[in-house]
């Protein structure tokens, strides 16, 4: 048996994809058909961000409380500082969820999914590798000279 990957979360081998997650998913490498890349957002909401941006609006509620003084002229801006800030920070720095999609026996399922994108392309080339070597030997007869 050969061994393409082994790691913490996974294993690919000649015969079969394991991820290792709760639970164990494992699959044939033989049944896989149309396998692919994919990425989306991990989550939608960054605590952090939403703790910036409520903090921002409290203050600014508790500006628009003393309107007509200097408070508001300061905490005004401020605000929107903070709310601009946090808001570029969650956009950059939003977390992505990669994933391996394959068809597996007639349904779609997801092989694979992690944030980390090293680990991600390690296993994705590992799984690559095996599928390519499950593919049955050709005889030549079916590739042309050009």
């Amino acid at each position: 048996m050969r061994i393409y990957y082994r790691g913490p979360d996974a294993v690919v081998t000649d015969g079969q994809f394991a991820w290792l997650g709760d639970p164990v998913r494992m699959v044939l490498i033989r049944d896989l058909r149309n396998v692919r890349r994919a990425h989306t957002d991990a989550r939608r909401g960054n605590p952090r961000a939403m703790q910036a941006g409520l903090a921002a609006l409290l203050v600014t509620a508790a500006g628009w409380s003393t309107l007509g003084t200097t408070a508001v002229l300061v905490s005004a801006p401020l605000c929107a500082a903070i709310a601009g800030v946090s808001t570029a920070a969650y956009w950059r720095l939003r977390p992505q969820r990669w994933e391996l999609l394959a068809t597996y026996r007639g349904s779609n399922v997801t092989l694979y999914a992690t944030s980390d994108v090293r680990v991600f392309n390690q296993v994705a080339r590992a799984l690559r590798r095996a599928v390519e070597d499950s593919r049955p030997a050709t005889d030549g007869y079916d590739l042309v000279a050009a």
